[in-house]
């Protein structure tokens, strides 16, 4: 990353610590959500065919269908944000910023999964890991690019200015002289 002035820096540090608080702290919320065990009668068999448990949820009728899919798109989406925000890189190619991001949340995505093996109650759906990657690369392609152009034009702005206006060194506290009266 370009070494940015000394306000530029602790604000890139700032945004780096908070993406790195706030994604382990939804982290934190989806381990709770996906690996806490459920009392209940029977489980359903584990889903490895792809698309077949969202072939059944839309057989359910679009309320429910949108519900059940709206859910599975949206465990992981913020992921799609707070992975480049906790890397914290504006000089980073779209493309590859989006490829990094889409394959750490698919790899996320089927560590919860496998995790879910051991939990009673819980059974493995790839659906569920294909549901999630596509709702980490919609909130990738809908939030990061804006928000890194934006801060890049912040930071030609910035830069701009400090040529234009250059701070001057400080030498330290100006002496005051006391005032002399004029003789008449």
């Amino acid at each position: 990353m370009q070494r940015q002035g000394s306000n530029g820096g602790s604000a890139a540090n700032r945004v780096r610590v908070a993406g790195g608080v706030l994604l382990v702290a939804h982290l934190a919320l989806v381990a709770w959500i996906m690996l806490r065990p459920l009392d209940v009668p029977w489980v359903r068999p584990a889903n490895l065919h792809p698309f077949a448990g969202i072939r059944s949820d839309l057989a359910l009728g679009w309320p429910q269908a949108t519900r059940r899919v709206g859910k599975g798109l949206a465990l992981l989406a913020p992921l799609g944000v707070l992975l480049p925000m906790a890397g914290g890189r504006l000089d980073v190619s779209p493309l590859a910023s989006l490829a990094r991001t889409v394959g750490a949340g698919t790899l996320i995505s089927l560590a919860f999964e496998l995790l879910q093996t051991g939990v009673p109650g819980q059974v493995v759906d790839i659906d569920a890991v294909l549901l999630n990657t596509v709702g980490v690369a919609l909130a990738h392609l809908l939030v990061v690019p804006a928000a890194r152009a934006r801060l890049r034009r912040r930071a030609r702005c910035r830069q701009r200015t400090a040529v234009l206006h250059p701070e001057e060194p400080s030498q330290g506290r100006t002496p005051t002289i006391p005032r002399v009266g004029i003789a008449p």
